[in-house]
């Protein structure tokens, strides 16, 4: 990143089929078979569209999301 080297220490997957423009009731759909993370960071589109992404985690989910602020860092364990 940024012309470094930084090691991954994560799994990488492919996950086929998905767009990064899909709706929010697409995303949930996709979203619902999966188990629950320990947190969830909604990065997609405008922050108003982000935000509203973050409520419908909560809402149809049951998930915790956190929007991060542009720029900010967020420790992945």
């Amino acid at each position: 990143m940024s012309g470094e080297y930084v090691p991954v220490r994560a799994e990488v997957a492919d996950v086929p089929h998905f767009s990064a423009h899909a709706h929010a009731g697409q995303i949930i759909e996709w979203l619902r078979g999966a188990p629950a993370p320990h947190g969830t960071y909604p990065v997609h589109g405008e922050p108003d569209a982000a935000e509203a992404l973050r409520d419908h985690f909560d809402r149809t989910l049951g998930w915790t999301a956190v929007v991060p602020r542009s720029g900010e860092r967020v420790l992945v364990r």
